[in-house]
Formats: C-alpha cells, structure tokens, sequence
C-alpha cells in the first residue's frame, strides 16, 4: 500500500520572468515531479491555478503547521 504524498509548500523569492505567475514573498503548493527535479526545476500550482515546472532556485522549502494547510488547501 503507497501512502499519498504530503502536500509541500515553498516561498516564491523572485519572479523574475514570470510576473503574472507568481508573486514574491508568497506561499505556493508544490508537487512532486522526480523529472522536473533531476533538470532543477519545481513544478508549483502558480497564480493560475495550473501546475508549471519553474527553476528551483526561485523557491525556498517551507513548513507549515497542519492547521495552516488546511487552510491554503481549502481556501
């Protein structure tokens, strides 16, 4: 039996070259994609809602407590 991944959350640092997908300083959901990270990106649901691949290093990883997942999940 597999377990569902845990939801995993980073900080946007920068949004350079993508301004009206992200916004700096904000908490974006990430999912895993193995692919994407051996080629050092990040695939992040961005401010469209969809999931893109972005370069890692415009995020930092960030834990939340799980009352305030629950909270971005369901908001």
């Amino acid at each position: 039996m597999t377990s569902r991944p845990k939801n995993r959350y980073v900080l946007c640092l920068t949004n350079e070259g993508y301004p009206a997908s992200l916004e700096p300083r904000k908490v974006y959901r990430a999912i895993p994609d193995a692919q994407g990270a051996k080629q050092g990106l990040v695939r992040v649901v961005d401010e469209s809602g969809e999931d893109y691949l972005y370069p890692k290093d415009m995020f930092a990883p960030v834990t939340l407590p799980p009352a305030v997942q629950r909270a971005i999940a369901t908001g």
